[in-house]
């Protein structure tokens, strides 16, 4: 079933104006790099769910413009108008303006950018990111947490750059982030168990063998008990560092090929055949916890791939909304836009 059915777009990066239908299952926008089509893609995910994937508002605005507007329309008749003024941005639904999208009309998305591909041999911190974007949508208690953590973790910093800090300075903002910091951990415990239940299967439908992959989380589960002794013990340190060195945002994610760390191990092909069996298993689960049929935006990555990764890509999500953007049109697909 379609989510989206067209989108309009005024002064969104370099479109002046733009329009798109969506009403086949499979949309498919070819243009050469430079001419605006993740643009279209980011205002699909800012409309589903309330924020963009690469930028703030004064960046997505036209150069010149002194403001823009996307409407996405649904096929549920309901239209998503996002503006933004020059200072502030609002949503309108069904008549209904707010600053912010509300949580009850954000919308599933698997999102498959190139540099996805590339997440085996990136940073922690990218790490951290693109799993916490997956486990906010799977679970909205995960987000909401984990802002909280992160509100109190930047008050808990601040007061260790302080040139004077005592231990009982600390003693709110180290209840806080044990409360909410063992919150994060145990959620993302579990939610990597989901994922690891699928990611050998779905590696082998790719790959066609008997290799086995899975997901470590490289960090330590604790109670919210353990976590406060931590921190008062981990006082003397974290003064003389100037910041917290136990936490969740320490924390990483390891990819493992045949029981050995994929980094190093693992060839580009196979590398490339766990991230795509990661991107099946987000729809596959996204669509378990949310109750929703994910929409599914892959942004120029079949110039990444080879022929039967492509095929694969497509055959996978069949059953799901795709909006899919290249420079030139896989053989397997005709063309809907050109820009």
């Amino acid at each position: 079933m379609n989510v989206i059915e067209r989108v309009d777009l005024r002064n969104f990066r370099c479109h002046e104006e733009f329009a798109l239908d969506c009403n086949r299952a499979t949309t498919l926008i070819v243009g050469e790099n430079g001419s605006g089509k993740t643009s279209v893609l980011e205002a699909i995910y800012l409309a589903l769910r309330g924020k963009s994937f690469k930028g703030v508002d004064r960046e997505i605005l036209r150069r010149g413009a002194d403001f823009y507007r996307a409407e996405i329309s649904l096929v549920d008749a309901q239209k998503v108008i996002i503006r933004f003024d020059g200072a502030k941005k609002s949503f309108e639904i069904d008549g209904k303006k707010s600053l912010r999208l509300p949580k009850k009309n954000r919308y599933p998305v698997v999102l498959f950018e190139p540099d996805d591909l590339y997440l085996v041999g990136s940073s922690p911190s990218r790490r951290r990111d693109y799993f916490d974007e997956l486990f906010r949508q799977m679970n909205d208690a995960y987000g909401v947490a984990l802002a909280k953590y992160n509100k109190a973790l930047k008050q808990r910093n601040d007061l260790l750059k302080e040139e004077t800090v005592l231990a009982d300075d600390l003693f709110s903002w180290n209840v806080m982030c044990a409360h909410y910091g063992a919150e994060v951990l145990h959620r993302r415990v579990e939610n990597l168990a989901k994922i690891n239940a699928e990611m050998t299967d779905n590696y082998r439908s790719i790959a066609k063998n008997n290799d086995v992959c899975a997901l470590l989380y490289v960090g330590k589960e604790v109670d919210e008990n353990e976590y406060m002794a931590i921190l008062e013990r981990n006082f003397e340190r974290d003064v003389y560092l100037g910041h917290s060195s136990f936490g969740p945002h320490r924390d990483d994610y390891e990819f493992e090929f045949n029981d050995k760390k994929a980094d190093g191990s693992a060839s580009r092909g196979e590398v490339r055949s766990m991230i795509l069996a990661l991107k099946f298993i987000e729809a596959q689960i996204l669509e378990t916890e949310v109750g929703k049929k994910p929409v599914v935006l892959l942004d120029d990555i079949f110039s990444e791939l080879d022929d039967s990764r492509q095929r694969h890509l497509v055959d996978n999500f069949r059953d799901y909304q795709m909006i899919i953007t290249s420079t030139a049109a896989p053989e397997m697909m005709g063309v809907d836009k050109e820009l």
